[in-house]
């Protein structure tokens, strides 16, 4: 059934243009989707025509979930005010999240997105260490806030975003794929490369502390994202926050993608490394949708921040409305025992998708950790070449059937799914089927034997710099022509 919208999809597309700014992303921007509702892992268009949610992490315990909106509408219908007067829903928010958290881990300051959840971190660390110099990783993205780009890699390096600032120092990415250090090479094992990635962090931190004294922060996504859904190697993390607290700074794990259960096995991203953070952040899933997010620190650095006598407020971190619904979005992971889920179908998404894998070339890695998977397309597996043109087509063709992905990475090549953690075993089944066939599509069109003759020409070195080059036209006219 059509949904009963205030105008046709031509005029939002017509005021949309005329009244929304052009560098706000609009996915499918030739031809745009007007989603008017979602339910659990399903998304809705103004003709009725269901689509197969596999990039929403936001919508967390599923779209429009019963129980949280009655929440946030029988707050709503109470009280909405600050944070400034007593509440329950917000100490009993805050005991909540502190339950799930190490012990140390145990002040929490309410804000409203995942940007501002970063940005209160990063001044936590500067009252608390007294110091400037951050350490970020290559492809990072921590937010939209002018002090969140200046720690994103992801924008500092695109052709046109800002000067990286010259007291953020940018260590390589712990990408065992395609990043610095990879496997099989030299028939490293992966805790080796693990070391060697938290190497390169050990050597900024000596450089800093030999110039300036110490570092103020290290500042990591537990799983990197938008990097292209990067899974660190074994004991990496690890070996970090020691190096950067033997040069007195402090580890602040970012988990605005990934926590709140998404990677199954635990209720943060971190956990998997065996490391406890001085600082995490959280927003996107807390609250299924609604605008709220959360800090949470130890007690000595909550304790350095009150010191400078200066207040804290946010006008809506902390609102009762808020409280509500994220309190509602625990109840639904705990009583759908959701985490469980995520492991399960996870489990069995990778486990698909690596059968895949040995079937499409196309396919040259797969890696994840419940739901959150990433698949890397190439277009010769020895040279790990990017396959940046079929994965626009592989996004664009999923999407005609009915089935909502991502891609993304430096190269925008690795396909991203990351769906409502009510995605299911069968969800999981049409997802890789439909990709099989699309892929199977994609080879047919392409020979194998054209992709390795353009590839073989192209020196190493340039890749890069040459992923659009005249060398991979044909592909593009390929694709083009479908």
């Amino acid at each position: 059934m059509a949904y009963l919208q205030s105008m046709p999809k031509s005029e939002t597309i017509k005021l949309r243009e005329k009244h929304v700014g052009a560098a706000c992303q609009l996915f499918f921007r030739s031809s745009p989707l007007k989603i008017v509702r979602g339910i659990a892992q399903f998304m809705y268009d103004e003709t009725g025509e269901r689509y197969l949610d596999c990039i929403n992490n936001v919508a967390h315990v599923g779209h429009c979930h019963p129980h949280v909106v009655e929440a946030g509408r029988n707050q709503m219908s109470l009280i909405s005010t600050n944070n400034r007067y007593l509440h329950d829903e917000l100490v009993i928010l805050a005991e909540r999240l502190v339950k799930t958290m190490p012990e140390r881990l145990s002040v929490c300051f309410f804000v409203n997105s995942g940007s501002e959840a970063n940005d209160l971190a990063l001044r936590l660390a500067r009252v608390h260490t007294k110091r400037n110099d951050v350490i970020t990783l290559d492809h990072a993205y921590h937010g939209h806030l002018t002090s969140m780009i200046d720690v994103s890699p992801y924008k500092l390096n695109l052709p046109g975003g800002p000067e990286k600032p010259e007291w953020v120092h940018v260590a390589p990415v712990p990408d065992t794929y395609r990043g610095k250090y990879t496997l099989p090479k030299d028939s490293q094992s992966e805790e080796a490369l693990g070391q060697m990635y938290a190497e390169e962090v050990g050597k900024i931190c000596k450089e800093i502390t030999d110039r300036s004294g110490g570092v103020c922060a290290f500042i990591a996504e537990s799983l990197q994202s938008c990097g292209g859904q990067i899974i660190p190697p074994d004991g990496y993390l690890k070996r970090v926050f020691e190096y950067v607290r033997e040069a007195d700074g402090v580890c602040i794990a970012d988990e605005v993608q990934v926590g709140f259960g998404r990677v199954g096995t635990h209720m943060w991203a971190f956990e998997t490394q065996d490391v406890v953070p001085d600082i995490v952040t959280m927003g996107k899933p807390m609250g299924n949708g609604h605008p709220v997010a959360a800090v949470i620190t130890t007690p000595e650095i909550a304790k350095s921040f009150a010191d400078t006598g200066v207040e804290y407020f946010n006008t809506y971190g902390g609102n009762p409305v808020s409280c509500a619904i994220a309190n509602a979005v625990l109840d639904v992971i705990e009583e759908e025992r959701l985490l469980e889920r995520a492991e399960r179908v996870g489990n069995h998404l990778l486990a698909r998708c690596e059968k895949l894998r040995h079937k499409h070339r196309l396919i040259g890695d797969v890696r994840g950790r419940g739901l959150f998977v990433g698949v890397e397309l190439v277009t010769d597996r020895e040279r790990r070449t990017p396959a940046t043109a079929e994965a626009k087509h592989v996004v664009n063709r999923m999407r005609e059937e009915k089935i909502l992905i991502s891609r993304d990475g430096p190269d925008s090549n690795v396909l991203k799914f990351k769906p409502p953690m009510v995605f299911s075993t069968q969800d999981a089944d049409r997802l890789v089927d439909t990709l099989d066939r699309v892929l199977a599509e994609l080879i047919e069109r392409i020979p194998v034997t054209n992709i390795k003759l353009e590839v073989m020409v192209t020196p190493l070195n340039d890749e890069k710099k040459k992923t659009d080059n005249v060398l991979n036209s044909n592909i593009k006219q390929s694709i083009k022509a479908m």
